[in-house]
């Protein structure tokens, strides 16, 4: 009986040793995690730290190479030398934006977009512009124009297939002037196309064609749809003069 009593009191010992053990443990684990929690987040930090001073600083991700693509081989060294971006600058840290206003003052693009190539290489994206018509100055030379009204380079003769349009002065030249122009070529079908002899520009608000034996008042850029239509109706009766430039109002002879 005594015996039993004894080995009782033994277990009932090493059992709470056992649990003050775990007890400790477990309290030792609780004053511990703090500390690893801190040395995570300094770790963390240091790491980001670390890609922050690569990336932004380092000559380990610098520009060693500019790639231009989008247009013809024979403006990607004029395109470089406008962009300027400078090579051994960090790749991040290179202004995209202003890069891409360097090269949108070519008179060539028309569109202009930065992509950074990692590890080392900015690209840039360039839009050429295309030829909608062809305008002759009033010194005879001739500059090409796109669809948005823009001239962008002088050429010794029309692109084939492209329409050339007259100005009648130094105004003519002016951007609103050549979108009028465009908003003619534009609206105007196939048919009609073929049987035009002659655009000629004088202003933003004064287009005026030949179409046959018939010249034509066509006006500013307003309403292009609505003049073609009267245009066209009025045509069948072959006047001398068709003037739409007020389409609500107009007059034939």
């Amino acid at each position: 009986m005594s015996h039993h009593t004894g080995s009782s009191s033994r277990g009932g010992r090493t059992g709470l040793a056992s649990s003050r053990a775990r007890f400790q443990r477990r309290a030792h684990e609780v004053r511990q995690r703090p500390l690893r929690l801190i040395g995570y987040a300094a770790a963390a930090v240091a790491v980001v730290v670390l890609l922050g001073w690569v990336v932004g600083f380092s000559p380990v991700l610098a520009v060693r190479s500019v790639e231009v693509v989008g247009v013809p081989d024979g403006e990607v060294a004029a395109i470089k030398a406008m962009a300027r971006v400078p090579l051994g600058e960090p790749l991040a840290r290179v202004d995209s934006a202003a890069v891409a206003a360097r090269v949108a003052e070519r008179a060539t693009v028309a569109d202009v977009s930065i992509e950074r190539s990692w590890p080392s290489t900015l690209v840039i994206h360039a839009s050429p512009r295309k030829p909608f018509l062809v305008v002759r100055n009033p010194q005879g030379q001739l500059q090409v124009v796109d669809e948005t009204g823009v001239a962008y380079a002088q050429v010794s003769t029309p692109p084939g297939g492209v329409p050339t349009v007259n100005a009648a002065s130094q105004a003519a030249l002016s951007r609103d002037a050549l979108s009028a122009a465009v908003s003619v070529l534009k609206v105007l079908p196939a048919t009609l196309q073929k049987r035009v002899t002659n655009i000629t520009v004088s202003s933003a608000n004064l287009v005026t064609l030949k179409i046959g034996k018939t010249s034509v008042v066509w006006g500013g850029s307003d309403e292009p749809e609505r003049k073609v239509a009267i245009m066209t109706a009025l045509l069948k009766g072959s006047p001398k003069l068709i003037d739409v430039s007020a389409p609500s109002t107009p007059v034939t002879r």
